[in-house]
C-alpha cells in the first residue's frame, strides 16, 4: 500500500510527499487504520521500521485545532528521542498550523517548558518524569488528554520509570486511547497492558535485521586488551564515512573516545552523562558529517535520528541480543548496504554465540587487518588524493615552481617520483611507528613480568627512541591516552614520534624519539597536569 491510498487529511499527505514517504512500512500498514477507529493497541517492532510515523499520522487526525490544551501525550524514554519525535511531528503537521507541539524533558530549565506550555498546545511529547514535574505544577493539565503513546516502553521501564508511568496513566481520563510500542514484551511490560488498556490489539513486526541481506555482518576475535588497537586498524582499512562505534559501559565510551582524539581520528561520543545540548550537538555534528565516528553507548542505537551509516563496530558485544540488533540496524536502512564488525575477546564468545542463535545467522569470522594491510590502504588513499588534486586544483603557481626544477636537469618524471618517495618515507613512517607502537602483533602478550616493572631499565626502549620518566601511574588514574595527549598538547611533539607507553602503580615510562626528547628536555614547562595531578616528565634512570 502506497501513502497516497489511505485515507488521511490532505494537509498530512502533503507533508507526506514532501518527507519523500511512499509505501507504507508493514507497522504502519497494520497500525494506522486501527489507531484511527480508535482501538488500544500493543505495537511490536524494532527500531527502524517506521513506527513514529505509524502513530503520529492517525493522532493528527483527532486534534480539536480550536482547543489549544494537551490532548495528546507521547512518553519517550530519553530526551533524545522526545526531541527526535517532536521534529517528526512538526514535520508531518507542517501544513497544519493548528497543531502545536511542545517537547517535555530533563536537562533543560524547566521554565522554558513552562512558558512554551502556557502557549496553547495540543500534543506534548516528554520523559516520564519530566511529564510529572509539570502534572505535580500543575503547568501541565491533563483533562483534555484523550490519546496516551508510550514510546519504546520497554526500555522506559528498564530505566526505572515504572512508577512514574503508572502515576501519569492513573492521572489521565480512562476512556483515552492507550497506543504502547515496545521492542520486546517482558513480564513488566504484560503488567502494564493488563492494567491499563482496554482490548488492545497486538501487531508485531518482525525486525527487518534480522533477515536483512543488506547489512553485512563480521566478527573478529581479539584479546580486550587489544581492542583499540584492532579498532584503529579496521578504522584505517575501511575508512568509513560514518561510523559508529558501541560499547557497553559509558567509561568505556570515555577511554576509546578519547585514544581515537589523541590519535587524530574525526570523532566524538554519546552518553548519558553528557549534558543535553552537548548530545544533541554531537549528533548533529554526526549527521552533517563533521565528525565521522561516533563512539557511543546504546542510548544511541534506540530511535535516533542517525543518517546514512555505513559501518557499525561493536567494540563490546552487547550483553542483551536484541541490543545486537538494534545496534547494527543503524546500518543498512532504507535498502542500503551497511556492514557491521564485532571485536570479540576470549570471554565474549558465549554472547557471541547467543546473538547468532537468537537471529538465526551466522556471522563470519574475519581476521584484524595486518600491518602491511594498513599501509597498502593508505598509500591507495595517497594516490587516490593525488588523482582528486591534479584533477580539481589550481596548479599553475606550482607548476612554475617545477619548471624551475626542471632546469636542473631533472626530468619532471624524476621529480613526480621524488616527491611520491618523501610523502610514502614519511608516511610509512607514520604509520609504522604509530602502528608498532599502538598496534603490536595482536596474538602476542605484552604483560610485563612483575621483576621487569621493578626495573625499568630492562623494559626494551626501541632503537632511536629515550625512554622518559614520569611521576603518575596507575593509582593516579592515569592511561596511555592522557599521557599521549599530554606530551602532544605540551611539547608539541606528534603523535608518530611517541612510543610505548608503560603505567605502573605509581609511575610511568614513555618512549620518545631522541630529537623529540630533547626539545622535551629542554623546554621548561611548567604546571603540566594530568587527572589534576601535576606531572614531572624526565629522562628516565636506565642502568
Amino acid at each position: 500500500m502506497i501513502f497516497n491510498e489511505m485515507n488521511v487529511l490532505p494537509e498530512i499527505r502533503k507533508a507526506v510527499d514532501e518527507l519523500g514517504y511512499t509505501e507504507l512500512t508493514s507497522i504502519q500498514k497494520q497500525t494506522i487504520p486501527l489507531i484511527i477507529e480508535g482501538h488500544d493497541i500493543i505495537g511490536q517492532s524494532q527500531t527502524g521500521t517506521g513506527k513514529t510515523a505509524a502513530f503520529v499520522i492517525p493522532i493528527l487526525h483527532k486534534i480539536d485545532m480550536q482547543l489549544r490544551k494537551p490532548q495528546v501525550l507521547i512518553m519517550c524514554p530519553t530526551r533524545e528521542l522526545s526531541v527526535q519525535v517532536a521534529n517528526e511531528v512538526r514535520k508531518l503537521t507542517k501544513f497544519l498550523p493548528g497543531i502545536r507541539t511542545v517537547a517535555v524533558y530533563g536537562g533543560e530549565p524547566i521554565n522554558r517548558q513552562i512558558t512554551a506550555l502556557r502557549g496553547g498546545a495540543q500534543i506534548i511529547i516528554g520523559t516520564p518524569g519530566r511529564t510529572i514535574d509539570h502534572i505535580r505544577r500543575k503547568t501541565m493539565k491533563v483533562d483534555d488528554i484523550h490519546t496516551v503513546i508510550m514510546d519504546e516502553a520497554d526500555e522506559m521501564l528498564k530505566m526505572g520509570f515504572r512508577e512514574d508511568i503508572e502515576f501519569i496513566l492513573s492521572d489521565i481520563n480512562e476512556d483515552r486511547q492507550t497506543i504502547l510500542f515496545s521492542a520486546t514484551m517482558p513480564r513488566s511490560i504484560l503488567d502494564i497492558v493488563n492494567k491499563y488498556q482496554k482490548d488492545p490489539k497486538h501487531i508485531k513486526v518482525k525486525s527487518a535485521v534480522m533477515t536483512a541481506d543488506t547489512i553485512a555482518q563480521e566478527y573478529s576475535p581479539v584479546a580486550g586488551k587489544h581492542k583499540t588497537e584492532a579498532l584503529c586498524r579496521i578504522l584505517d582499512v575501511n575508512k568509513p564515512n560514518r561510523c559508529i562505534v558501541f560499547c557497553n559501559k559509558k567509561v568505556t565510551v570515555d577511554d576509546v573516545a578519547d585514544a581515537l582524539m589523541a590519535r587524530g581520528y574525526m570523532s566524538e561520543k554519546i552518553h548519558g552523562d553528557l549534558k543535553q545540548e552537548l548530545r544533541i550537538s554531537v549528533l548533529k555534528k554526526f549527521n552533517e558529517g563533521l565528525v565521522k565516528i561516533l563512539v557511543a553507548t546504546d542510548v544511541a542505537a534506540r530511535g535516533l535520528d542517525i543518517k546514512n551509516v555505513d559501518l557499525i563496530i561493536n567494540f563490546d558485544v552487547p550483553d542483551k541480543e536484541e541490543y545486537y540488533v538494534h545496534r547494527i540496524g543503524r546500518s543498512g536502512r532504507a535498502g542500503m548496504k551497511g556492514r557491521s564488525i564485532t571485536l570479540v575477546s576470549k570471554p565474549e564468545n558465549r554472547l557471541l554465540q547467543n546473538i547468532m542463535q537468537y537471529t538465526k545467522k551466522s556471522i563470519a569470522k574475519n581476521k584484524i587487518p595486518t600491518l602491511e594491510e594498513v599501509n597498502e590502504s593508505n598509500i591507495d588513499n595517497f594516490f587516490e588524493t593525488i588523482k582528486e588534486t591534479a584533477g580539481q586544483e589550481d596548479l599553475e603557481k606550482y607548476l612554475k615552481l617545477l619548471e624551475k626544477l626542471d632546469r636542473e636537469d631533472f626530468t619532471l618524471e624524476e621529480i613526480a617520483a621524488a616527491l611520491i618517495k618523501m610523502n610514502l618515507e614519511l608516511h610509512e613512517k607514520t604509520d609504522l611507528n604509530d602502528i608498532n607502537v599502538y598496534y603490536n602483533d595482536l596474538s602476542a602478550t605484552t604483560r610485563t613480568s612483575d621483576s621487569q616493572r621493578k626495573r625499568p631499565g630492562k623494559v626494551r626502549t626501541e632503537k632511536g627512541m629515550v625512554r622518559m620518566f614520569l611521576n603518575v601511574g596507575r593509582k593516579d588514574g592515569v592511561k596511555p591516552n592522557h599521557i599521549l595527549g599530554a606530551i602532544i598538547s605540551e611539547f608539541g611533539v606528534s603523535a608518530q614520534k611517541v612510543g610505548s607507553i608503560d603505567i605502573l602503580e605509581k609511575f610511568s615510562f614513555v618512549d620518545i624519539d631522541e630529537m623529540s626528547a630533547k626539545n622535551v628536555q629542554s623546554k621548561k614547562v611548567k604546571n603540566i597536569r594530568i587527572n589534576n595531578k601535576k606531572v614531572n616528565i624526565e629522562i628516565a634512570n636506565i642502568k
